[in-house]
């Protein structure tokens, strides 16, 4: 079979940055006397929006508090970010260039909210290969995953059905989404060396370059 549209995750995926956001957890949660292993990590906080996650670490929190702490840790992982040098996923410029002059349409579906998607198309070279109004972010409306809403509506956005449809993930809730969104085919990036077992049957790469491109022509 040959897929007619790619939607990828961006978080881990793009852009490896795992290490940057645990890090961004590990500071937010030490001032709140508070600590997440690295399974709870991949398990309960990577793919997941902020207001899920912060509703989970303190259920009686109010919208404003959900607010405050959103700008708190963003802002932790921002700084973070802007020490390193911050550059796209092995293979994914060469990818994107693949997918644009076959005329195969891709965006992006993302946990991040607005604040963040700013600031990746201010400090990254990704204006060149999406359009902002393209990309499926979390707006506070639209279901955290592993709802596969977030792939649902990043497929109406590119015109194709789900089972012509190849999307990219790190994490374990973005996988159960793109499964639950019944998508053609998920491939795993393995940015951080997470325990991917429970995916055996996907495809699993660390560089772009490992895609078949046959797979689209």
């Amino acid at each position: 079979m040959k897929f007619r549209g790619v939607v990828f995750d961006f978080n881990g995926t793009l852009f490896w940055d795992t290490k940057l956001h645990n890090k961004a957890w590990d500071v937010f949660l030490a001032r709140h006397n508070m600590s997440l292993s690295e399974e709870e990590m991949f398990r309960s906080v990577h793919g997941k929006n902020n207001k899920d996650i912060f509703l989970t670490l303190f259920p009686d929190i109010n919208q404003r508090q959900i607010d405050n702490y959103i700008a708190e840790k963003e802002g932790i992982y921002q700084q973070l970010c802007l020490l390193t040098d911050m550059q796209m996923a092995p293979g994914a410029i060469s990818f994107f260039r693949f997918l644009k002059e076959n005329h195969i349409p891709f965006t992006i579906a993302t946990a991040s909210g607005r604040e963040n998607l700013d600031f990746y198309f201010k400090h990254l070279p990704i204006s060149q290969w999406f359009a902002y109004d393209k990309i499926i972010y979390n707006n506070g409306e639209i279901k955290g995953k592993p709802d596969p809403q977030i792939y649902q509506l990043a497929m109406a956005k590119i015109g194709c059905n789900p089972h012509e449809t190849i999307v990219f993930e790190d994490a374990n809730m973005g996988l159960l989404a793109a499964r639950n969104a019944r998508v053609g085919r998920i491939i795993v990036v393995d940015s951080n060396d997470d325990d991917y077992s429970d995916w055996s049957s996907c495809q699993k790469i660390k560089n772009f370059d490992e895609v078949d491109r046959n797979l689209f022509l």
